[in-house]
């Protein structure tokens, strides 16, 4: 709870002013709906902001965006910009699931053509795609193949057989950073990542066969291939118990040498190093081996999923038209060129749980999309809907090219648990149509549509500010949760 009551500046902007004496070095600005707001102040969601607000280095402004909510140091939907030369990189503010991140594919089939044989499908797609807790995915790493992945990201998926070019070309960073080196991961991340290439994991990650209800923008619709009434497949998950542990390491040798650096923090979650320092070049060329490994798991799962198509409506991917839309890193922290005071700066943008969300004729637009924008992806609560955006103009001067994430948590895990049964939730699923395949209970009840804000409440804000705007709603069918 913060005693700072945030004052509104605009429609659906607010901020908190830069107190020296909270050793604030810039002010909060938080976008957000009244009732968004509110919540964000149950919790400690802007307490942690304005301690963001003090690190060594930062610019401008700490922005929390409508989803935000408490997290680990930073919020989850937090954005914050280091100056790359004087500031620091945090561990925290990338956050331990390093590149989760979404995907979307579309195909040509409609609801009335997957609704007969929904089930036989999420069975199928549940069976082919490992998922929960420490599950291990499909493939057999040795450990040179496994450096492979951490430096080649998706294109070693594609040289071994899962996908086309086609796919990394519609990538945030072509699926491929550049720079990472698996020298600077600890043992114990390569045994923890190793069995699990391939997998979905627990927690909030799902696979989501999905029904395109609204279309906003019908020209960039039409440009990714989004028809009314078709069905598209959503794909949301990370980099496992790898980048978790990639997390781990560097949070506590940022810890260490705090004193060396003379960095006093107001949270010691918030540890970071010196963006320049032996240490955070280290955490970058490993937080980037992480980012590789996500983008080449998304892709497995992204051939697996063609294949149960294939299977389940005896045509191919190519008849099916199953292309890869877009897909974007959350978790994720780089050097990008932003205006600073009308002055190109070099800054370490950190998005946790934040979506890059780049205007049209930006060079790092695919360029399938370049004169169009980025497209975003916003995946709500596996009974209320997700959403494709397209990356803005505003988004540049109000949140250094980002946007919200996803619906953002209103309910805890452990509440969830306990106010809800599976067979309820389950019920009310399947009320509204969709049938959901999980191989726990906590797997459901955790994720409960109830434990979310709303999505599109979340949505409008970005919209409404023209940070990145509506291109089309989706509403899910068919749900796969670890």
């Amino acid at each position: 709870m913060t005693d700072l009551k945030p004052k509104k500046i605009g429609e659906n902007e607010y901020q908190i002013d830069a107190d020296s004496s909270l050793g604030m070095k810039v002010p909060v600005t938080i976008y957000a709906d009244e009732t968004l707001l509110q919540k964000m102040m149950t919790d400690r969601t802007l307490k942690q902001a304005i301690n963001v607000s003090t690190l060594p280095g930062i610019q401008e402004h700490a922005v929390v965006l409508p989803d935000g909510h408490e997290g680990y140091g930073f919020p989850v939907g937090g954005v914050a910009a280091m100056d790359a030369e004087e500031g620091m990189i945090s561990p925290g503010g990338v956050g331990y699931d390093i590149n989760c991140g979404v995907r979307l594919l579309r195909t040509n089939l409609t609801e009335e053509q997957v609704r007969p044989k929904l089930g036989e499908l999420v069975n199928d797609l549940f069976k082919s795609i490992p998922s929960g807790v420490g599950s291990k995915g499909a493939v057999r790493l040795t450990q040179s193949e496994l450096d492979e992945v951490l430096v080649k990201g998706v294109s070693w998926a594609i040289d071994n057989g899962y996908g086309t070019t086609d796919d990394a070309n519609v990538c945030e960073e072509n699926g491929q950073i550049a720079n990472a080196d698996p020298n600077k991961v600890s043992d114990k991340a390569r045994k923890r990542g190793l069995p699990q290439l391939g997998s979905l994991g627990s927690g909030n990650h799902f696979l989501e066969v999905q029904r395109v209800e609204e279309i906003h923008d019908e020209e960039a619709a039409k440009r990714m291939g989004i028809q009314e009434g078709t069905i598209t497949v959503l794909i949301h998950c990370g980099s496992r118990g790898f980048g978790h542990q990639v997390c781990s390491d560097y949070l506590r040798i940022s810890e260490q040498v705090q004193e060396k650096y003379d960095i006093n923090l107001a949270d010691r979650e918030l540890a970071c190093v010196p963006n320049t320092s032996e240490e955070g070049e280290s955490y970058r060329k490993a937080m980037f081996a992480a980012l590789n490994f996500a983008w080449s798991n998304r892709q497995m799962i992204t051939h697996w999923t063609r294949k149960s198509f294939e299977r389940v409506f005896s045509q191919s991917e190519s008849d099916l038209d199953m292309k890869l839309v877009y897909d974007v890193a959350h978790n994720i922290a780089k050097v990008e060129k932003h205006k600073i005071n009308g002055e190109q700066k070099n800054l370490v943008v950190h998005r946790k749980g934040a979506t890059r969300a780049f205007p049209s004729n930006m060079e790092e637009v695919p360029s399938k999309y370049r004169d169009l924008g980025q497209p975003v992806l916003v995946p709500g609560s596996m009974g209320t809907g997700s959403w494709i955006l397209l990356g803005s103009e505003n988004s540049m001067s109000a949140s250094f090219g980002s946007t919200a994430h996803g619906a953002g948590r209103m309910m805890s895990r452990s509440k969830a648990r306990r106010d809800f049964t599976e067979s309820e939730v389950k019920k009310s699923l399947n009320d509204k149509g969709i049938f959901i395949k999980s191989l726990t209970r906590d797997g459901v009840v955790e994720e409960t549509p109830q434990a979310y804000k709303d999505v599109d409440a979340v949505v409008n804000v970005s919209h409404n500010l023209g940070i990145a705007t509506k291109v089309a709603k989706l509403v899910p069918i068919g749900v796969i949760k670890g």
